[in-house]
């Protein structure tokens, strides 16, 4: 950029944001049920859209991968367990043939993930989980019911 901006004697400020931010988290989920019928496929995970709302709010696409290697691939939906007709991560998507106990990775889901995250029907927030290489922390720990009915008293 410096070659092209150089000639024109100004001051450059970036503010890259999501291009860094969002691909330095990823949000995990666990599939509880995968539902087959007639005329959809759908893939229901334990994560919610009070977990990631991107994909409901705004149409936004998130990468979704098996943790481990699955072999073939079906056209589903993947929703969450909130009963909400935007509780959703994908619809019609080419995904991992997964099944029951399988986890699955959201890309792309470090920006605009946690701090958009909330407590919809009651359902406590997620840990947020640092990783090092080989090394893992909990920077956040998951929420109890006890902390969501700590502010009701």
């Amino acid at each position: 950029i410096l070659t092209y901006i150089k000639k024109l004697n100004v001051r450059l400020i970036l503010e890259p944001g999501r291009f860094i931010a969002g691909n330095a988290g990823i949000f995990v989920t666990r599939v509880e049920y995968v539902k087959k019928t007639g005329k959809k496929n759908f893939v229901i995970v334990d994560g919610a859209m009070n977990d990631l709302i991107r994909p409901s709010l705004y149409e936004a696409y998130h990468e979704i991968v098996p943790v481990k290697k699955t072999k073939g691939a079906i056209v589903a939906d993947i929703v969450g367990p909130v009963c909400e007709t935007g509780d959703f991560f994908a619809k019609g998507r080419k995904v991992a043939n997964v099944k029951e106990g399988d986890l699955l990775a959201c890309l792309s889901a470090g920006a605009y993930g946690f701090v958009m995250a909330s407590n919809y029907n009651t359902r406590p927030r997620v840990p947020e989980v640092f990783v090092d290489k080989n090394k893992m922390r909990v920077i956040r720990r998951r929420e109890r019911v006890e902390d969501l009915l700590r502010l009701e008293y």
